[in-house]
Order: C-alpha cells, then structure tokens, then sequence
C-alpha cells in the first residue's frame, strides 16, 4: 500500500512475485488476463489521505506484533510508553488525517468556530499530541491560529521536535509543552479543544474534562475523537482490549456524547469520518 502511493499497482506487485502470490491467496489480488485486480481494502486513496490512512494500518499491524510477542510473564496494558518509536511514528502521521478533517469538515459547521479560528488569536489545544502531526495538519489550514500541544511522553514530544523540523512553515505557530492534560490550568484560553478520548485512561479523562472545559473561551468548542459504536459483538470486544491495554479507556461516541453534556457543554454534535472510522463528537461551552 505504501508503495503503491507514488507508483502504478501493477508495477509494485511485479517487483515481488512472491510477495504478490501471497496476497492472491489470501484472496486479496486476482487477475484479470494480465492486469491485477486489488481487494478494494488494498489500494489506499490517492495523496495525504492515502498516506495517513497506510500510517494508521502500519500503526495497528506493529501493535498487533508487540502484543503478541509480549512474555506472559510481562507487564499488562503498559500503554504508548511501552511501544517502539516506529508505532509512534506511524500512529502519530496517521492523525493528520484527523487534523485534516478537523479543520476543514468539522470547524466550518461549529457555529463561530470558523471566525474565531480565522483571526490573529484564535487559539487551538491539541491535547495528546504525540508526534506533533495533527497539529501541523490544523496550523496548515488554519494559517491564522496558533496549537499548543501537550503530551506527557517526553519521547513522543522528542519525536515531534524532529518533525517540526520539516514543517517549517507552520513550525513558528506551534508550541509543545510536556504537561499532563489532568493539569491543566488556562481558564479561558482556547478556542477549540482537541481531544483524542480513547487514548485517555478513564480517571485521567474524568480527571481532565472540568479542566479542559475551563480552558475554552465562552462560545468554544471542545471536539473529542471517539471509536463508533461497534455492532459486531467481536469488533467492541477487541476495540475495548486494545484500548484499554493501550492505557486508554472504552468509551464510544455515545458514552462521550453524555460525558460532555453532563460537564456542562451544550449543543452536542456527531461528525462520523470514515465507514468504521473515528466519529467526532463536538461540544461547545455556553456563552459567547
């Protein structure tokens, strides 16, 4: 799927025959004569959105790996500390494709949201930002805002340092700061909340979700990625492991839904981004 980003498929499936027969049968390449004909899952849409969404699978294959390789002796659910710079890597690039959909699908629809972010301080907080690459993906189309984003990995932050370095066009706009999002104290700072809920443990979430209402402006909104509720009983259950083995919580886009009506936010709104995809969830702070 990389590959196939900035080459014909055809021509990336004939570079590795072997490679290619594994994928005819696992029932994912057929041929056509001579013209390969791809499983729609395989063949990744074309430019940025392609590239995250091949991010967003290396992330998960190098999850699955680690945790099938870990000792059974080992430490359970040691959470994104425990994951080798690669998985940040990719988890973090796979983000941008949230940023991107943030800014430009969800922000216009936020009643106010659009104005405050298009003047000289809008402010933006980018909560768990990791390698830095959803809030290069909003400073990039909301040139007039500035992200502040918080992590408590230094090695995540470390990493996204080294990314700023090739997003020296937005770079001047971006802060990081090594802070727990339980810790927060801006009242009336930002305009916009990000917040990525299922990485969250569900005490840091309870503990940070006054905190972060606090943070917005009167009329702010604060947006939480959430996981869809899952129909197939298997898909929830292994949602639910990896979540919370990853050192974050179960919430789904309803639960979310109620936890930020009753924090006190009002005008709760659902933006689903892919078919079994992150569903955004906005709430915004009275007033305003």
């Amino acid at each position: 799927m990389s590959e196939a980003l900035s080459a014909p498929l055809a021509e990336v499936l004939a570079v590795s025959p072997h490679r290619s027969a594994v994928l005819e049968a696992a029932g994912l390449l057929s041929w056509d004569g001579g013209s390969p004909v791809a499983h729609p899952s395989l063949v990744p849409a074309d430019g940025p959105t392609g590239s995250s969404a091949v991010q967003a699978r290396l992330s998960s294959l190098r999850q699955a790996v680690a945790a099938a390789a870990q000792e059974p002796s080992g430490p359970r659910g040691a959470g994104w500390a425990e994951l080798d710079d690669e998985v940040l890597l990719h988890q973090g690039r796979a983000s941008a494709a949230t940023g991107r959909a943030l800014a430009t699908r969800v922000v216009p629809e936020l009643p106010g949201l659009a104005e405050r972010l298009g003047s000289a301080d809008g402010r933006v907080l980018d909560v768990g930002t990791g390698v830095a690459a959803l809030a290069v993906a909003l400073a990039r189309a909301l040139p007039r805002a500035s992200v502040v984003g918080i992590d408590v990995l230094q090695r995540a932050l470390d990493l996204a340092r080294d990314e700023l370095a090739g997003a020296r066009d937005v770079a001047d706009r971006i802060t990081l700061r090594c802070q727990d999002v339980a810790e927060v104290t801006e009242p009336g700072g930002y305009d916009l909340v990000w917040l990525p809920a299922p990485f969250l443990p569900e005490l840091t979430l309870a503990a940070a979700l006054p905190r972060l209402v606090a943070a917005l402006r009167p009329g702010g909104w604060l947006v939480a990625g959430t996981n869809p509720p899952a129909g197939d009983p298997l898909r929830a259950a292994v949602d639910r492991w990896n979540a919370v083995r990853n050192g974050g919580n179960a919430f789904d886009a309803d639960r979310m839904a109620q936890v930020l009506a009753a924090s006190g936010l009002v005008d709760v709104r659902r933006f689903p981004t892919v078919p079994g995809g992150p569903v955004l969830v906005a709430a915004h702070r009275p007033g305003g």
